[in-house]
């Protein structure tokens, strides 16, 4: 990366809106601002103080033209966002006005900045670690309270507090084996087997703990994946418009309408829950609708939860018996629809969790949110123990880290030379450092702030 470049972007959302913003940041970032900002005072803001607001107006490069009515603020390193001097103008928030003075800007000298290269910059400028890098962008998808104090938590350093205490407590480690390993003639003695068993076993203990999050984590993130399936017309598509208070999918009486995968969000107790309703299970010869059941076992599959919704009014038949099975030990909630028809349902052996609803009067509907709930929120217990949770590359990394120590205690169980127990000591040490970033390559970099949005 050319971290020499001044950058810029816009940083509001695209479309309308009462205002926009464009960051600059960089060595030229205050001269830039000021050839195409002029404030009301006439004083430029290259001589502006660090941390002021100023108001003025985007103007042409030869002054004959106003732009916008706008504000900067002008802030100076290292007290910034990426640790460098940074400027913010902030514009009426429509396209034209943003779409000109970005393109002033540019014009200027400065380089469209890159997805997620202001917060690329924090890291490489040690103002964030690389796991408060990523939940800069948790913080900004969080769907939910519980998802956003997570991502906040994680933010404002929590994990990265945990990594560098067992750093620190292998760091130790290394260093009294790899001393006795290169200063023999010193006469250094090595840990006991003993001490290293017990000095590893706290560290491997806290490893485990965070990787118990990654579910949760995963929850927070993509949401509580919830699969409502069942047979043809046993109201499937009914239950998630009550769930989602809105007519969100088609219903009719003709078997097979909903034909694919229809996913949405709701908010319960706290957990983002990503809702799916399926296509009716059954033998069919049509094309489309097979398609669909396919598509339907698949979800299934992928789901954390299974709502098995089944016609109260009728008995079970051999569809209905299908959808049980295809199930499997899927966590499933039996969901008894049309309570307000005669019952003609027999007993249900399984599954346990069942919930008698009407779509049409909305009874039950209190009851089968808090079943869901029960059962996202035993997913998501570790967060009571520490704010965040991890994501799918500090739990590769963490996993390496483990796999690094149980090689330790293989070794020194073996007898076998130091220099085996300080290479694996080591191996572990840089699979923790990739979680914070103390060791990293571009290719990481790469697919972490490629995800993030331009502006930030």
């Amino acid at each position: 990366m050319p971290d020499q470049d001044t950058i810029c972007g816009v940083s509001t959302p695209a479309g309308e809106g009462g205002i926009g913003i464009i960051r600059i940041s960089g060595e030229r970032a205050v001269e830039i601002a000021s050839s195409v900002f002029r404030t009301r005072s006439g004083r430029a803001l290259s001589e502006a103080s660090s941390h002021t607001l100023h108001y003025g107006h985007v103007v042409s490069p030869d002054g004959k033209e106003t732009i916008d009515e706008a504000l900067a603020s002008v802030m100076r390193a290292p007290a910034t966002y990426t640790r460098e001097d940074v400027v913010e103008i902030n514009c009426h928030g429509g396209m034209q006005p943003l779409a000109r003075t970005l393109a002033l800007v540019i014009g200027r000298g400065a380089r469209q900045a890159e997805p997620g290269e202001f917060t690329k910059r924090a890291f490489l400028n040690g103002r964030v670690d690389l796991s408060q890098a990523e939940a800069v962008m948790d913080v900004i998808r969080s769907r939910t309270e519980l998802a956003h104090k997570a991502a906040n938590e994680q933010l404002l350093g929590g994990l990265s507090r945990e990594i560098r205490d067992l750093r620190e407590r292998l760091l130790s480690l290394a260093a009294s084996v790899e001393a006795a390993v290169d200063f023999p003639e010193e006469e250094i003695e090595l840990a006991s087997g003993e001490h290293l068993r017990d000095s590893l076993s706290v560290v491997l203990q806290s490893i485990d703990a965070m990787l118990a999050s990654v579910a949760a984590g995963r929850i927070l993130r993509e949401g509580f994946g919830t699969a409502i399936v069942g047979s043809p017309n046993v109201g499937k598509s009914s239950l998630l418009n009550a769930l989602l208070r809105s007519d969100r999918a088609i219903v009719t009486d003709i078997p097979g309408t909903t034909r694919d995968v229809l996913e949405e969000y709701l908010h319960i107790e706290g957990v983002p829950v990503r809702i799916l309703d399926t296509a009716g299970i059954r033998h069919s010869s049509d094309v489309v609708e097979q398609e669909g059941v396919r598509r339907t076992l698949a979800a299934v599959r992928e789901a954390d939860v299974v709502l098995l919704v089944l016609d109260g009014s009728r008995n079970m038949n051999d569809e209905d018996r299908r959808v049980l099975k295809e199930a499997g030990e899927k966590p499933a909630i039996a969901v008894i629809n049309k309570a307000d028809l005669p019952r003609a349902l027999e007993g249900v052996a399984r599954p346990e969790t069942q919930v008698t609803v009407s779509c049409k009067s909305g009874q039950g509907l209190a009851e089968l949110r808090k079943a869901i709930a029960s059962v996202a929120l035993s997913r998501t217990r570790s967060l009571r123990e520490h704010g965040w949770a991890i994501n799918q590359r500090h739990q590769t990394a963490l996993e390496q880290a483990r796999e690094s120590l149980q090689k330790v205690l293989e070794s020194a169980a073996a007898g076998l030379s130091p220099e085996f127990i300080a290479l694996d000591l080591r191996a572990a040490l840089d699979s923790l450092g990739l979680v914070i970033g103390a060791t990293y390559t571009e290719d990481i970099l790469n697919r972490i702030f490629d995800d993030f949005c331009i502006g930030k």
